[in-house]
């Protein structure tokens, strides 16, 4: 498997949000999303047993399956070998690309406003969707409706970092009056960017 990374720290977005977790990041995606801050096109080459290793030096109980698009290399096989260290998976994906049955959580973040047909979902599934925001009227409809099609537990809306400090502040007010008209919606910060962990 091509793996970017994989280090401890605290999950930063989401449901799961200030826990302790060791991250995975596999390498390559399927997308090019404009704003993706995501360095994951470097790799190395690991073993299912290799990568259940690393993961196994940490204490947390929760993994967290990355990318770039993890869908594109994550395996059953690889799920039960972090489940034989005790430990839940939780995959972040874009929801192209269907995932093993055996994962425990699942965050989708659709992408398809952003890169066209490529983007479209096939996942119906989610423990929870994670929609980027960056503060334009159409493109928020248009994934919102895509959210509303999925069976889910848990909706969030997070703001895009752009970037640029006074635009992030703009957008960031825009989707808090988005949750406040919505409450449905939960905000999703990047606390791990506030924290300036990785």
């Amino acid at each position: 498997m091509r793996v970017n990374e994989i280090f401890y720290s605290l999950q930063g977005e989401g449901w799961f949000a200030g826990m302790a977790a060791v991250f995975v990041r596999f390498s390559g995606c399927n997308l090019k999303c404009p704003f993706c801050d995501t360095d994951f096109k470097s790799y190395t080459e690991m073993t299912e047993k290799e990568i259940a290793d690393e993961i196994a030096k940490y204490p947390a109980e929760l993994v967290v399956i990355t990318g770039g698009e993890p869908a594109l290399q994550l395996t059953e096989s690889l799920v039960e070998k972090i489940h034989a260290l005790e430990k839940s998976v939780a995959v972040e994906t874009n929801g192209t690309k269907p995932l093993p049955d055996n994962v425990d959580w699942v965050t989708l973040s659709p992408k398809e406003p952003f890169v066209g047909a490529s983007g479209a979902i096939t996942l119906k599934r989610a423990d929870e969707v994670k929609i980027v925001c960056n503060g334009d009227d159409a493109e928020l409809e248009k994934l919102i409706g895509i959210a509303n099609s999925i069976d889910c537990w848990h909706m969030y809306i997070q703001p895009c970092d752009t970037g640029d400090a006074a635009k992030n502040q703009k957008v960031a007010e825009y989707c808090v009056d988005y949750v406040k008209k919505h409450p449905k919606w939960k905000l999703s910060l990047q606390t791990q960017k506030i924290l300036k962990i990785r």
